[in-house]
């Protein structure tokens, strides 16, 4: 029978472990033996023996969450605030450069453009608005190079860029240059700051060139930026109706729906709006959403955008009944708090209105005019053109007439002129702080950097144009989420730990899973980056809690067991996280901070002196972890030369005591260096020792410790990647500890993880003929521990890299050692009638003869074994869900279509040793036998393959994409609207408003103006 032949092979796993755990790689990682799980491991290297020396002056101590994550929020707020005050002295600047500047139709001002500064014509000379602009690469601008005296101006392409008042708003908006600079010198870590005029043009600090794409546009507008919308304007509901009857057809229509797009692009996530398409019918455009609005984030507004390619003309227009249920959802919205609940408009796109239907408005919108109207006017015919605009006077809105598809951008920007008049007579600078954005303008070398911005509006403040609400426009800072990373203590939040942060809206500010996608094995964050919600990646919260708490800013804590994944969502850990979360003061931000009980829970302290901690620290093989904030090197431009290294030196021997350092986390850095110092003495004796490494099998060793402090030692020179700022889960990052350090710390102390790094973009490592074993390497990684206070703490996690064709080696000949007398085996893996695998705790394939198998998950490979295994227990399967949007091809186009992702991962069964099983397979039996390797994360597996089993379907960690096909589904999803804190501040009207100023490219007739006087003098004594 199969199963005792097997068993003969299973006593080759005694060797097979011995072999296994490598004596030369213990040696390497100062092991030679592993001990029970209740002590440390034994030291040959003198790790330990260091660690003795100094046990009476450590200490563990119990991490406070609460108390780490309200010090954090104190660091954020004052960071923050640096930021506004640097823009309210922009905001200052800007208005009395512009209270004493006066208007010259005439002037004539040579600037420097975005686009043409360095420019020469063909004889060589500076183009026109381009001239000799000096640029230097520059660090700090992410190597960009720029100018750090002046700041340039870009206008859009389908603007001129020497319009008078582009020329005039240009000339005064000169005075900024001072302001940027003196702000830079205060605060060197602010990056691009600038002011977005409502003319167009955006003037830019420091200075840099930009580049027309492929068809020479620039299709950047200040004015559409979400920073610029939310500071000039307040909270809206709004409902856009479309005029589809059959006058509407061809050119119209067309212009038609480019004024609804543009429209959608000056709403933002504090806003909420509907589309109605109305000819004698009302169609909504999205018919699950009849009778209420929804969220004006991009994903709905993209959804939106794909059925506006639906309309087409027929019919007459019943504009009465159109307005009449714009008003009417308007109303009902409003009254469930569930909207803005502060401005309201309705946005009318049409060729004509045959009457005023002031039987409408006086029955729903006055006196009280709580809504305003902003009608569009399509085409170049005018006769209705007196009807529309009183419409739009009538109720404090504003009338534009739009003839071809050039003339819709600034038609429509027109409206936020008129939204802003209140928040201008105000007088009130609100500051306004966006939610994290891919910023696609001005992509830096290293592709998109995920931004905030802090933004404030600039207002008119000459007397005779204070009743008008005039804004001049808004002047923002970024802020890149790497600066938020750098206050993060993360040496206090343990190996699992992690901050996240939110915005009053739920989306996610910062958060190490940035809602990872998973493509081919690559991970890509989600297209519009902006409106990942919490719930996205903290999933397991199905009620919200923690969101809603953190939405609504209080103070608390939160529990929950967790699945995280990791090596590129091949892998699973689970774990317990404890919550702690607090509001950020000035801000609409709150921060939380997750700790995993177990390794997160105590901190480890030590103490040496300076000098042997500085003396070990700066030995060569010595790192620092690279987006870790030792000592803060930024915030002084003498600094930002010094290596974190030489920066600590400074600072600790008093030569630079204005560094601003974390004392703390540098005398725990110091500590570790001293107590790992032996491995480096230890490392090189084992480089000397030939024999030790005959086949260079083992190419590098590495430890890295709780505080990003590593070692590393290369054995034989090596060509790649491992342990680079390339590899990012291989290294110490700005948000999470070395994937080796994290699947180390989950195995049971004393034990050690064998594994294939996963190629970046590959779903196997790179295999290529005879280049494998070059190619391809294989990592093995345990962790340290210390018994202290009755509680086992790690103290780093050790590892090697070595060959895979070393390690095959190793399996093949541990495989072939047996126990009978005569050392020969009944059956090994040579025998022709088994198949024997190596894997590891996920199921994947390290060795195994056919070669190009090797990588792969075991199911794909033996689906009817894998799934036996699953149905006995020996490996489970977990489903990490996220909630995507899945890209499709649709009528020649790309579009995002909302789906939920099951991402599966299996892990094994640690309590199961062995098993063995049968399957019935085509009127056959395949057996097999499964068993642990001690000591370690792998199994071996070994197969009859003389039953036939190809038949059945492979087990596989393809994702499972759950498309909304089902209209009922896509409604409730559309529909949902989760919690949200609304913005404090609503400025919706202003007794002062100037309502004359309603409308342009037509006069009033006699008779209007007569009949439209008496009703706006009512309205003003309002």
């Amino acid at each position: 029978p199969p199963n005792m032949a097997f068993s003969n092979l299973r006593n080759g796993l005694i060797s097979l472990e011995i072999s296994l755990r490598l004596n030369y790689a213990l040696h390497v990682t100062g092991h030679t033996a592993v001990a029970p799980v209740s002590t440390t491991l034994y030291d040959s290297s003198g790790y330990f023996q260091k660690y003795k020396e100094f046990e009476k002056s450590v200490r563990v101590e119990e991490i406070d969450g609460m108390k780490v994550v309200k010090n954090l929020a104190v660091k954020m707020e004052e960071m923050f605030r640096r930021k506004a005050e640097a823009t309210r002295r922009l905001v200052e600047a800007a208005e009395e450069a512009h209270h004493q500047h006066e208007e010259n139709p005439d002037l004539q001002y040579e600037y420097f453009n975005a686009v043409l500064i360095n420019e020469v014509d063909e004889e060589g000379n500076n183009v026109e608005l381009g001239g000799e602009f000096l640029l230097e690469p520059n660090y700090h601008f992410n190597n960009l190079s720029v100018n750090l005296s002046l700041s340039v101006v870009q206008v859009p392409t389908n603007m001129y860029n020497k319009d008078p008042d582009i020329v005039n708003g240009v000339y005064w908006s000169e005075a900024l240059n001072k302001v940027f600079v003196d702000n830079y010198e205060r605060d060197p870590t602010l990056i691009w700051q600038y002011f977005g005029s409502a003319k167009g043009f955006f003037r830019q600090y420091p200075g840099v060139k930009w580049h027309p794409d492929e068809h020479g546009v620039i299709g950047f507008d200040c004015r559409n930026r979400k920073w610029y919308i939310q500071a000039a304007t307040s909270p809206k509901d709004v409902v856009i109706l479309v005029d589809v009857s059959g006058s509407m057809k061809g050119l119209r229509l067309t212009i038609a729906r480019q004024t609804v797009s543009s429209i959608l692009d000056t709403l933002g996530d504090d806003d909420f709006f509907n589309i109605i398409a109305y000819n004698q019918e009302i169609h909504y455009v999205e018919p699950c959403l009849n009778g209420t609005l929804v969220r004006a984030d991009r994903t709905n507004k993209d959804h939106f955008r794909e059925h506006l390619d639906k309309l087409f003309a027929k019919g007459i227009g019943l504009l009465g009944e159109a307005l009449t249920e714009a008003f009417m959802i308007l109303s009902d919205f409003n009254q469930t708090g569930r909207g803005s609940v502060c401005s309201q408009a309705i946005m009318l796109v049409t060729d004509g209105a045959t009457e005023m239907y002031d039987d409408v408005f006086e029955k729903y919108n006055w006196p009280e005019r709580k809504v305003r109207l902003f009608p569009y006017l399509i085409g170049r015919e005018s006769a209705f053109a007196d009807n529309l605009k009183w419409m739009a006077c009538a109720n404090k809105g504003y009338f534009s007439q739009i003839s071809t598809l050039a003339d819709v951008q600034e038609n429509v920007m027109r409206y936020l002129h008129v939204m802003s008049r209140p928040k201008v007579i105000d007088h009130e600078h609100d500051t306004v702080w966006t939610e994290a954005y891919v910023d696609s303008a001005l992509n830096d070398k290293s592709g998109p950097t995920l931004t905030t911005t802090v933004a404030m509006p600039v207002f008119s403040t000459k007397n005779e144009t204070k009743n008008q609400g005039i804004l001049l426009g808004v002047v923002g800072t970024d802020i890149p989420l790497q600066e938020l990373m750098k206050l993060i203590p993360k040496h206090m939040l343990g190996i699992h730990g992690y901050v996240f942060a939110i915005t009053n809206n739920g989306y996610i500010l910062i958060h190490p899973d940035l809602r990872p996608l998973y493509q081919e094995g690559q991970k890509r964050r989600k297209p519009n980056y902006s409106s990942v919600d919490l719930s996205e990646v903290e999933w397991e919260d199905k009620d919200g809690i923690l969101r809603n708490a953190m939405v609504n800013r209080r103070t608390g804590t939160f529990s929950m067991e967790v699945k995280k994944t990791v090596d590129r969502g091949r892998r699973v850990l689970k774990m317990h996280n404890d919550y702690y979360y607090t509001d950020i003061k000035g801000t609409p931000f709150s921060v939380g901070v997750a700790l995993s009980r177990g390794h997160g829970k105590y901190f480890f302290r030590g103490n040496v002196s300076l000098e042997a901690g500085l003396r070990d620290l700066e030995q060569p093989d010595v790192a620092l972890a690279d987006e870790w904030t030792y000592c803060n090197i930024e915030e002084e431009h003498e600094h930002r030369h010094l290596t974190q290294i030489q920066a600590i030196k400074l600072f600790m021997t008093g030569r630079r005591p204005h560094l601003k350092c974390d004392r703390e986390l540098i005398q725990e850095v110091l500590f570790d260096a001293v107590v790992t110092a032996p491995l480096e003495a230890y490392w090189t004796g084992l480089a000397l020792n030939k024999s030790e490494n005959s086949d260079k099998g083992v190419e590098i060793a590495f430890l890295g410790t709780r505080t990003g402090l590593s070692r590393t030692n290369l054995f034989v020179p090596v060509d790649q990647d491992f342990l680079t700022a390339e590899d990012k889960e291989g290294v110490f990052n700005a948000d999470h500890f070395p994937l080796w350090y994290k699947r180390a710390a989950e195995q049971v102390p004393g034990t050690f993880v064998y594994s294939i790094p996963f190629s970046t973009g590959m779903k196997s490592p790179i295999v290529a003929g005879n280049e494998f074993e070059y190619s391809v390497i294989s990592l093995v990684s345990s962790c340290t521990y210390v018994q202290a206070h009755f509680c086992l703490v790690l103290l780093s996690a050790v590892g090697i890299q070595m060959k895979l064709e070393y390690f095959q080696k190793k399996f093949w000949t541990a495989c072939r050692q047996c126990t009978a007398l005569d050392g020969k085996c009944s059956i090994s893996c040579d025998n022709e009638d088994i198949n024997c695998y190596l894997i590891d705790n996920n199921g994947f394939i390290l060795v195994t003869e056919e070669q190009s198998q090797t990588g792969l998950f075991f199911g794909e490979v033996e689906g009817a074994v894998m799934n036996k295994l699953l149905q006995m227990g020996s490996f489970k399967r977990f489903e990490t869900q996220l909630n995507n949007w899945l890209t499709q091809r649709s009528r020649g186009k790309t579009m995002m279509v909302p789906c939920d992702t099951e991402y599966p991962a299996f892990v094994s069964e640690r309590t199961i040793k062995e098993t063995t099983g049968n399957i019935e397979c085509d009127g056959c039996i395949r057996s097999f036998v499964i068993q642990q390797i001690p000591s370690s994360n792998l199994f071996m597996v070994v197969v009859d393959n003389k039953c036939d089993c190809s038949s059945a379907p492979p087990v596989t960690m393809d994702p499972i994409e759950i498309i909304y096909i089902l209209s009922s589904l896509k409604c409730e999803r559309l529909k949902y609207q989760k919690d949200r804190k609304k913005p404090e501040s609503c400025h919706p009207f202003h007794p002062e408003e100037n309502a004359m100023e309603c409308g342009s490219a037509t006069r009033f007739s006699g008779p209007l103006a007569a009949a439209l006087l008496p009703l706006i003098t009512a309205t003003i004594s309002r």
